[in-house]
């Protein structure tokens, strides 16, 4: 049997045993392709692109409140009275930076990539956590990294 196969049934598994419905959706979505036989194409797709769509979906989801009506610059003037919006504001903009070369090393190092999706993983399946920590954990390894190669010059 195919290891990727195998891998993926391993993590049905998994998912299925912590009840995560989005990590089913995903394994089970990769298995259809891959038992299809449209995985060539697909998966190289959805490897360099994957990142982008998901971040654009995440962004509509965050912006559909603004188009439906059900925020608009009433709750804006409210909210930055708000010590809590402040808060939320500069947690934001730290987020996204931070996030921000986390998308690199993902594209650029494949050994990273691998502990990090193992990690994200296993906080989806066994902490009923959520599938944004590829990103967000490159970014914060990202931080960190250049957090310890500007240790290792002044030391």
């Amino acid at each position: 049997m195919d290891q990727a196969l195998l891998f993926l049934l391993l993590l049905l598994g998994i998912a299925v045993l912590a009840k995560n419905n989005s990590l089913i959706f995903a394994v089970a979505l990769l298995l259809v392709i891959k038992v299809v036989g449209a995985d060539q194409k697909i998966f190289e797709t959805i490897q360099s692109k994957g990142i982008n769509w998901g971040v654009t979906i995440i962004t509509i989801a965050v912006l559909a409140p603004i188009a439906s009506g059900a925020i608009g610059f009433k709750e804006l003037t409210d909210a930055v009275k708000s010590p809590y919006a402040w808060i939320a504001l500069a947690s934001g903009i730290l987020v996204a930076l931070i996030a921000k070369g986390g998308i690199s090393l993902l594209e650029n190092d494949p050994h990273i990539t691998v502990a990090l999706v193992l990690g994200t993983i296993l906080a989806v399946a066994l902490f009923k956590g959520i599938a944004v920590g590829p990103l967000i954990g490159a970014g914060i390894a990202y931080f960190a990294m250049k957090i310890y190669e500007w240790i290792s010059q002044i030391s």
